[in-house]
């Protein structure tokens, strides 16, 4: 009943369990963004960058500090160690920023601070669509209307609109109308304001009552603002008899209903758009949620809310990879659990004890199940490949305890109920030290993950832990369930549908064994060069972090020379669509042109576009996404695109970051003086670039752009009363424009922006003749105060650490060896002149490697020595443990074996296998020697010991392991979508337990006999 109550706890726990991609990762960062519209990179970085960087590198416990500066925009990061309350943090990090603001320009956007949480992702984005609505209309729509109906849903935690045209009303002064009435644009701004006012007028007090009174001065209507009375300066007006005369707006300037300029362009599948991005609360369930959104969509479209022309297109939706992955993951569970219950039967021949055997997978799943619901767990690909791995092992326990009941039960005939069940008591207590001490092995060489911290402590926790209760499960019921099962029922007589092939086997492993034990030395001499070819070949395998999951997620990113025009960037981006869009593999192209939009944040670049594809999944297409990536770049580089470099990438593990760059390859230059660092960099890049395995080449300083510098007098401008922050000041009202005041609608609030029409400065001849006032209204051209100038400036400048950075960056070949080729790079590097105050260091990624490897290398060390207490401990000396921890070393010749048939490079996962080996393998030694020990005390020599201990436990040691292999073969396969992250994972095991099974039946008994003639 108590078993039956697990499985009841388990099934309602199971609803409980949200559902997500990856267990929730929450990096040790905080962010910060500043926008300033039209501001250089040079300006960003003085004014802006350096202020909050020299405040925000007091943050308590900050490690590093990171920044990019570039066009009207300011990105800053700020990192802790793992470990760190990333709330604590954020707080501290927002007290300091506070502080900063008053060092900043108020011409800034108000900064932006968040921490880095991959839950702030986009659950869902759509595209918005419509033929007969307008830009501007269309984005009105959205913005009043459409979002609102999705912020309230559970689970939504923030609804973000971007693209199209957002209204805007310009008030277009004529500049010579105004200076010819000394009318300044200071002047016009503050009249503007002053109009468009609504104030409370106080309270009335009545005898019965009291009444509050409001001023209500804004502007109901356009055509309102154009009625705007100004007072031209009384030294301008013609006669005495004007003084109080007043002259309307609209004879002075053109005041338009339009939009803000167009700077980025949004289209899905080549159709105009608005991007609807919706994220979820970082506990919410990530399919929940977006199921609710399209259920509401599907309502909008019912109750006909939405207009009839209007789309809803959805451009991600990353529910139905969660969905597709966990699918796949909860498939290969239930095949592993099938095959593996196939094994076990084909073996034994009898349901009712195959059945027995099988009780082990549903207790230890539904107790984990359990368990992950008490500890707010989620059923992610980690913990759902926990479970489908571990569901071979669980049964490992139940096999031997069955097995040996079984056995002892044949011996002594059957008499009763009673004498049954005191044989199973005496079978339960002749195996049981035996699985105990396997079971703790198999704890000992997983459980230190559960202290590891950092990025591979929060991805790989919730695997460690499904696998650690599944196997402490997995002893109960071996020690309990299975022998209470076993003494009700009588012993199996019928030899199993596998029997003749056991007889076969076992009479070839006696044989094959008195042959070996005549050879030990030679055998030991194969074992040893195996070994060693094997360790050769492990260290010049690829090496990378985590395996590449196809979610058929191609992102574009193309650069032009920089200055070009947004219609010209179209132009080109428009043929790299109709290429895109013309492949079979391709679902949809959304396109993001001029910039690029995240959540409430855009970046406007006119130069730059991004494409994201996505493609069919991956079992209706013949290629991986690296190979498609490859076909297409073929056909772009036939069009030519002279001065546009276009990069495909396939879009990585949503919220997975390594080092500071997205590229593999990345060295960083640092030094103060932009110029000397550019020079060297380009050094930097020729001496490198016939190294074959790098692709695509290049520094962050090869893309400048020329800015037009104003260089003023000051002599002059000192002269006539001006000062440089006015001359600034008004430049940019008449060329960017100025908010003046605001619209306000039932809704909204529109910008009125008060500027010079476009067309009227289109050259640098334009931006001379502007007309400026000094305090005393008089109208002075530009050209008369200062000089213009071109000069070469930089797109965009790095830092580190408070000092300026040039990344060199490349592409790395798909086989290359990321540490072969940076020891390549650093002997190449050797003898490369730097001045003093310059040095080169790696720009993250390999550092991360390197510590992963030295991490999993001490890893495996500990689980080595722990599996070594255990069964020191067990044993009460250090002889027989020592010869059954051979078993792990050469387990690698397996593990080889397998990367080399499946092709896959080391990754995490792989030496997380290797690091589970050194439990797993070790457990068919300790039942064979603990055999062998038995075998010995019954009067047997040590040659026949050995023998009759293998050929006894041949059956128990085929079905462990073989259980075990099945039960991870669909997940080696590696079938369906999201499999890819644990297949290595399931390939190591597969392999070297595998090749464990020759370990185990020859080298273990071989080394055991040595050791015993020696003592």
């Amino acid at each position: 009943m108590l078993a039956w109550a697990v499985v009841v706890v388990g099934l309602f726990s199971l609803n409980k369990l949200g559902t997500d991609l990856l267990p929730r990762i929450v990096y040790p960062e905080i962010a910060i963004r500043v926008n300033s519209s039209g501001v250089p990179a040079t300006v960003m970085e003085e004014q802006i960058t350096r202020e909050l960087e020299a405040s925000l590198a007091l943050t308590e416990d900050a490690i590093s500090i990171q920044s990019r500066s570039s066009e009207g925009r300011c990105a800053i990061d700020i990192a802790f160690p793992y470990g760190k309350d990333i709330d604590i943090a954020l707080r501290d990090a927002s007290a300091r920023l506070d502080r900063a603001k008053r060092f900043l320009p108020n011409t800034i956007d108000a900064p932006t601070i968040f921490k880095r949480d991959p839950a702030q992702s986009p659950v869902v984005e759509l595209a918005i669509q419509s033929a007969l609505f307008n830009p501007i209309e269309l984005r009105t729509w959205v913005d009043e209307q459409l979002s609102k109906w999705f912020i309230n849903l559970l689970g939504v935690a923030a609804v973000d609109v971007g693209g199209g045209l957002i209204r805007e009303i310009h008030v277009l002064p004529d500049m010579y109308k105004l200076a010819a009435l000394g009318i300044s644009l200071e002047d016009l701004s503050r009249t503007l304001q002053q109009a468009n006012a609504e104030t409370t007028g106080g309270r009335v007090q009545m005898a019965q009552q009291e009444l509050n009174t409001r001023l209500t001065g804004r502007w109901q209507q356009v055509a309102d603002i154009a009625a705007v009375m100004l007072n031209p300066a009384p030294n301008r007006l013609a006669t005495s008899n004007q003084t109080s005369a007043q002259i309307p707006l609209q004879e002075l300037a053109q005041v338009i209903d339009t939009h803000q300029d167009e700077r980025l362009r949004v289209r899905f599948n080549d159709i105009p758009s608005i991007k609807l991005s919706m994220q979820k609360q970082p506990q919410a369930n990530t399919v929940e949620v977006a199921q609710a959104i399209q259920e509401r969509m599907h309502w909008l479209n019912q109750q006909k809310i939405l207009p009839k022309d209007v789309q809803l297109q959805i451009i991600d939706d990353q529910s139905v990879y969660v969905k597709q992955a966990l699918n796949n993951a909860t498939s290969s569970a239930i095949s592993g659990t099938l095959l593996a219950m196939l094994v076990i039967w084909l073996f034994l021949a009898n349901l009712r004890h195959t059945l027995i055997i099988g009780t082990a997978i549903p207790l230890a799943i539904t107790l984990t199940l359990i368990l992950m619901a008490y500890n707010d767990l989620t059923l992610n690909i980690m913990s759902l490949g926990g479970l489908a791995l571990c569901v071979g092992m669980v049964v490992d326990n139940t096999i031997v305890m069955l097995e040996n009941i079984n056995r002892v039960q044949t011996l002594q005939p059957h008499q009763s109920h009673d004498i049954d069940k005191k044989n199973a008591a005496y079978a339960v207590s002749e195996i049981t030290s035996a699985l105990v001490a396997s079971t703790t092995t198999n704890l000992a060489s997983i459980v230190p993950f559960l202290f590891v911290s950092g990025l591979i402590g929060l991805l790989f926790s919730e695997l460690i832990f499904t696998l650690s209760v599944a196997t402490v499960a997995s002893l109960l019921v071996a020690i309990t369930v299975v022998p209470a099962l076993a003494g009700l029922s009588s012993p199996s007589t019928h030899p199993g549908f596998l029997f003749p092939l056991e007889q076969l086997l076992r009479r070839g492993y006696r044989w094959s064994m008195r042959l070996a034990l005549r050879i030990p030395w030679l055998i030991i001499l194969l074992f040893c060069i195996g070994l060693a070819l094997s360790i050769q070949q492990f260290g010049h395998n690829k090496q990378i972090f985590l395996p590449e999951m196809d979610e058929g997620k191609v992102r574009v990113n193309m650069v032009a020379d920089p200055g070009i025009a947004l219609e010209e960037m179209d132009e080109v981006t428009r043929r790299v669509e109709k290429i895109l869009r013309q492949q079979p593999e391709v679902i949809s192209v959304f396109t993001q042109m001029g910039g690029m939009i995240f959540g409430r944040s855009q970046f406007e670049a006119s130069n730059q576009s991004t494409l994201n594809v996505q493609l069919v999944p991956s079992s209706q297409r013949k290629l991986d996404v690296n190979q498609w990536i490859a076909k297409i770049n073929k056909s772009l580089k036939q069009l030519n695109l002279v001065g546009v470099k276009i990069r495909m990438a396939s879009v990585g593990i949503r919220g997975i970051r390594l080092g500071n760059s997205d590229d593999s390859f990345s060295l960083r230059l640092r030094g103060d003086d932009l110029g000397i660092m550019a020079e060297l960099a380009e050094q930097l890049v020729q001496k490198l670039k016939d190294i074959k395995e790098l692709n695509n080449l290049r520094h962050s300083a090869e893309e400048n752009y020329q800015e037009l510098a104003i260089i003023v007098d000051r002599q002059k401008i000192n002269d006539l009363g001006f000062n440089v922050e006015s001359i600034g000041q008004d430049v940019n009202t008449l060329l960017n424009g100025k908010i003046a005041t605001y619209f306000y609608t039932e809704n909204d609030k529109i910008n009125v922006r008060l500027r010079l029409p476009q067309k009227q400065v289109t050259s640098p001849q334009d931006v001379e003749n502007l007309l400026l006032y000094s305090p005393t209204k008089q109208a002075v051209r530009l050209g008369e105060l200062a000089k213009l100038q071109w000069i070469p400036v930089p797109k965009e400048i790095q830092r580190d650490q408070q000092q300026r950075v040039i990344e060199i960056l490349a592409n790395v070949n798909e086989n290359a060896n990321l540490s072969e080729i940076f020891a390549e790079v650093q002997r190449r590097l050797a003898d490369f002149p730097l001045p003093v105050g310059y040095n080169i260091y790696e720009g993250g990624a390999m550092k991360v490697l390197q510590q992963n490897q030295s991490l999993n290398q001490w890893l495996l060390a500990l689980a080595i020595f722990l599996v070594f207490v255990v069964m020191a401990v067990q044993y009460e000396s250090l002889l027989n443990p020592l010869v059954i921890l051979l078993s792990i070393p050469f387990a690698l010749i397996g593990v080889q074996w397998g990367l080399y048939m499946a092709e896959l490079p080391i990754s995490m996962p792989v030496w997380l296998g290797i690091i589970m080996l050194a439990g797993i393998v070790v457990n068919n030694s300790i039942v064979l020697v603990e055999t062998i020990e038995l075998q010995k005390n019954q009067g047997l020599n040590v040659r026949e010991s050995i023998i009759e201990a293998g050929a006894l436990r041949l059956r128990p040691i085929l079905m462990t392991t073989l259980t075990t292999i099945v039960g991870s073969l669909p997940l080696a396969l590696g079938w369906g979508e999201g499999t890819q992250m644990l297949q290595p994972l399931a390939v190591t095991v597969v392999y070297g337990l595998f090749f464990s099974l020759l370990i185990s039946l020859f080298l273990i008994p071989i080394c055991y006999s040595l050791t015993v003639r020696k003592t």
